[in-house]
């Protein structure tokens, strides 16, 4: 008997010990957690940020998790206290699991013997922590709600601010459906006792309910449906959010069906909840069956059927006239929410009359024409600049720098450390975490230019990096960049490496400010077993100085200090001051502004570009700007961080001459405005005016399958404006159609930044869109016969992306072509296909390009060579200063191109008005 006792107490006390080991191992990593992160915000200067994040988190936690667990242990507690078990005849008990008790033919059913109180206690905790859980994320959530500001813009419909739908809204929806789960879970509790109590016996007949179980489940429905009548009061708000494929928002259906219907469910929800409560006394078991057939059947009638129908035979004949209002709070709403209503729009008269002197007083733009895509030029950096195995250009970013040469835009890579690129042996701990620690330098080259072997033109190169008319780097040694880098430990006794030095290499010391100190022995045990590695506590290379760096992915860098902002998929780097820095884009979005049609992401509707990001590459410093100061989201963010964002005008003005409109964002507006540009509600409804994207052909062989083309940064100047400026462009057509009718542009540069500007072509006349463009470069023979030989000679075509480049009230298309060897990796730029009207050339330059795409035009404006008096002595002295032009443009010498055109000009208008003379 003693060895049965033993072998029933052992596993259960081996289970308990088991479930406390698990547990205190969960606390001990979270705790472990919250040190490591409070020693690295604190590191960074962001400690007041961790406490506030911390704070807000823990207060809901705790709240959450003390009404939740009050509120379900006093519903079993209650439970408990009034349960009294079900008397029932003798015939009718066939073996009750619990005691029983028999007085005469009766047999009262008694509870199994249960510490009740603990266990209702238990489960209470277990609820608790449960629903806590589940509302732990809402921490941001609940800030936004305390710290909101007023937009300033009413709703259409109920006459709210929108900001009670971007801040309040979305904190009722959230504690509603907390309340909800928080009933079932007591509901549950209270369920279980009574069963187990015997007061709930539905298994067999007779199925009866106590007195004490249909007065608790009358309470807690009477709660429900208190609940429910809230939640469809605020149901009324949600409205605003529809989306009948006509209206995003409340449409005609939803305003005189809709609304009246959430008014009706509320006043019978709320009637049903009073009428349950005094249920409690009558404790009728039939009243909530009938209650709850009456709310929800009412709610599928009147809340789904009804407006079905009633939105079939009366809003569909007449759709048009009924909507119209109704599409007229979509169309500005929608506007509102992504910026699109600041679009300025500008007519653009295409004419052909673009000539040599066109290009002349255009120089920046044709300076700046981007002749290499990313990804050749990404291989050519590879093969030429990667320098050794374990270093990888990630990504290339396009910015512009104002450098000897002048205003001009560049191509730029970051050289980074690719651990995982050492040889498989010299994967060690120590060569990962001490030696192995940072990239370094940056490629740069211009967008047009090219070596005779088609190779780019280096601004900057080599390691360390080296300076040919680019910026000079003094501190290249990037610690933080785009990879996904573990952490590092440096100040250790064992040297850095820097960069490979010939047959030695050159190592270093950092002495930058990041890094959390963990000399001790107590932070070494700390970052070991947060991090999983014990090798932090066991190296003998860590000293008293040495200190680890973390989160050194940029992107998860800004995350961990400001989770609620979204951020561009793409962050750049930018040189300045003889540093490296990377700047990343930052959002703030909702899924909660009204009468707004969702574009991106997980629904949201909301956009704004408001924050710019800095990150020191060496120091890992994150400074955050705040580019969009009206921004209702970010001004309450504001509010709950306090001097985490700085004012744009803060930043080091040599940065914020590098900040450009994000690729990201364009894209978004871009994609809204095809539709939203159409502000006549009739237009909208029918889609008269739906604009697309153009298509072109972009890769092996010229491209055997369309694309999209993106939008692209680009230096130019336009219409109307004195300079040349960097902007980001995209070229529109109409829906089904090729011809371009419009393109849009957002300007970049710190005078005009943020602003958008949409050039609309002229609806009678036909200007050539890119994909038309492409087919007539397929269609010349030329062309095609040279693109066929190469391929032919083991050679690999790739055709580059075709640029659409606005000049004065003339388009320019250009399009660079590649060659590869079918065995390499090593792309060179060797033709350059230009277009203009209805003629298409190419040649080895642009230069060489443009120079044959407008001879002809030039020679007609020539006169003739047949006299012999003086007007033809002054036509062969223009014609030679002609040709001479030509071959400096050719050369790409723009000074002596300029040169010669100026001494042109005086004898053409000699000889213009020699011939005016004669006809008089």
């Amino acid at each position: 008997m003693r060895s049965e006792v033993k072998s029933g107490v052992s596993p259960r006390r081996y289970a308990i010990t088991a479930m406390a080991v698990i547990a205190g191992l969960i606390v001990v990593g979270r705790i472990t957690r919250i040190l490591v992160d409070w020693l690295w915000f604190s590191s960074i200067g962001y400690a007041g940020v961790f406490w506030t994040i911390l704070d807000a988190r823990a207060l809901l936690f705790a709240a959450v998790f003390a009404l939740s667990a009050c509120a379900t242990g006093l519903s079993g507690m209650l439970a408990h206290r009034y349960a009294r078990g079900v008397v029932i005849s003798r015939a009718d008990a066939a073996g009750p699991s619990g005691a029983t008790e028999v007085t005469g033919d009766l047999v009262e059913l008694v509870a199994p013997r249960i510490p009740w109180r603990s266990s209702i206690a238990g489960a209470a905790i277990v609820f608790g922590l449960l629903l806590a859980s589940s509302e732990f994320s809402s921490w941001d959530i609940a800030l936004r709600y305390v710290n909101q500001v007023p937009v300033g813009e009413r709703d259409p419909i109920f006459g709210k601010d929108i900001g009670f739908y971007l801040f309040s809204l979305p904190a009722y929806i959230a504690l509603k459906n907390w309340l909800l789960r928080l009933i079932f879970c007591s509901a549950i509790a209270a369920g279980a006792v009574y069963g187990l109590r015997g007061d709930i016996a539905l298994e067999r007949p007779p199925r009866t309910l106590s007195p004490a179980a249909i007065t608790h489940a009358s309470a807690l429905l009477g709660l429900f449906f208190a609940v429910m009548a809230w939640s469809w009061w605020l149901d009324r708000f949600l409205l605003l959010y529809g989306d009948n494929g006509v209206v995003v928002g409340a449409s005609y259906t939803d305003v005189h069906v809709g609304l009246p219907v959430q008014w009706m469910l509320v006043g019978l929800a709320a009637a049903s909840s009073v009428a349950l409560w005094i249920n409690m006394r009558r404790r009728s078991y039939r009243l909530p069956a009938v209650l709850a057939l009456l709310v929800f059947g009412s709610a599928f009638v009147f809340g789904v059927i009804y407006p079905s129908l009633f939105e079939r035979f009366y809003v569909k004949p007449s759709e048009l006239g009924l909507e119209t209002p109704y599409i007229e709070h979509t169309i500005a709403l929608t506007r509102q929410a992504y910026g699109l209503a600041k679009i300025e729009v500008k007519p653009f008269e295409v004419e052909q009359g673009l000539t040599l002197d066109s290009l002349q007083a255009n120089r920046a733009t044709i300076d700046n024409i981007r002749l290499w895509d990313v990804q050749p030029l990404m291989d050519t950096y590879a093969q030429l600049q990667e320098i050794r195995t374990y270093y990888k250009f990630l990504a290339v970013d396009i910015d512009r720098y104002q450098l000897d040469a002048g205003y001009r835009q560049v191509m730029l890579s970051a050289r980074e450390l690719e651990p995982a690129m050492l040889p498989p042996n010299a994967q060690t701990w120590v060569n990962l975490h001490l030696i192995f620690t940072h990239g370094i330098g940056a490629v740069m080259s211009p967008v047009t230019e090219k070596s005779t072997e088609g190779l780019p033109f280096f601004y900057l190169r080599d390691i360390p990096p080296v300076s040919n008319g680019g910026p000079a780097i003094r501190q290249p040694r990037l610690y933080f960049s785009e990879g996904q880098q573990d952490y590092v430990i440096v100040n250790g006794n064992v040297a850095e490496f820097d960069y490979p030095q010939g047959a030695n290499n050159a190592y270093t010391r950092y002495n930058g400010r990041d890094g959390v100190n963990v000399g001790s022995v107590a932070r070494r045990s700390l970052f070991a077993w947060q991090l999983g590695d014990p090798n932090i506590l066991l190296s003998g290379y860590i000293t008293d100085q040495s200190r680890i760096l973390l989160h050194r992915n940029i992107q998860d860098r800004v995350r961990m200090i400001a989770p609620f902002l979204s951020l561009d998929h793409d962050p750049y780097v930018v040189a300045s001051n003889g540093h490296l820095y990377w700047i990343q884009d930052a959002y703030t979005v909702s899924q909660w502004f009204p009468y707004s049609r969702p574009g991106f992401g997980d629904g949201a509707n909301y956009i704004r570009n408001a924050v710019k990001v800095v990150v020191d590459a060496y120091n890992g410093t994150v400074d955050f700007y705040v580019s969009d100061p009206a921004d209702p989201l970010l001004r309450t963010y504001e509010r709950s961080f306090p001097g985490l964002f700085k004012p744009l005008d803060a930043m080091p003005a040599a940065l914020r001459q590098h900040v450009r409109y994000p690729e990201d964002l364009f894209l978004i507006q871009a994609q809204l405005y095809r539709a939203y540009h159409m502000v006549a509600p009739e237009v909208f409804y029918n889609r008269e005016d739906l604009w697309e994207f153009p298509r072109e052909l972009a890769g092996m062989d010229g491209g055997s399958g369309a694309s999209t083309m993106p939008p692209y940064y680009t230096i130019m100047r336009l219409p109307g404006d004195p300079r040349a400026e960097f902007i980001l462009m995209l070229p529109m057509v109409p829906s089904q159609r090729e011809n371009m009718i419009a393109w849009l542009a957002a300007r970049c540069d710190p005078s005009g930044y943020g602003r958008l500007i949409v050039y609309t072509f002229p609806k009678d006349r036909l200007v050539f869109g890119p994909f038309q463009i492409e087919a007539r470069i397929q269609q010349n023979t030329e062309i095609s016969q040279q693109i066929s030989l190469w391929n032919q000679m083991g050679s690999r075509v790739i055709r580059g992306h075709l640029v659409v480049v606005p000049i004065e009230n003339s388009i320019l298309y250009v399009s660079p072509l590649y060659l590869r060897a079918a065995s390499g990796q090593l792309p060179e730029l060797k033709r350059v296909i230009a277009a203009y009207g209805d003629r298409v050339v190419m040649e080895d330059t642009l230069g060489e390009a443009l120079a044959a795409l407008f001879k002809e035009s030039a020679q007609a404006a020539s006169p003739s060579r047949g006299t012999t008096n003086a007007p033809d002595a002054r036509a062969r002295e223009a014609l030679a200063h002609y040709d001479r032009a030509i071959e400096r443009l050719k050369a790409g010498d723009w000074s002596g191109f300029g040169a010669e055109l100026d001494a042109l000009r005086p004898l053409l208008e000699a000889l213009g008005a020699g011939r005016s003379n004669d006809h008089k």
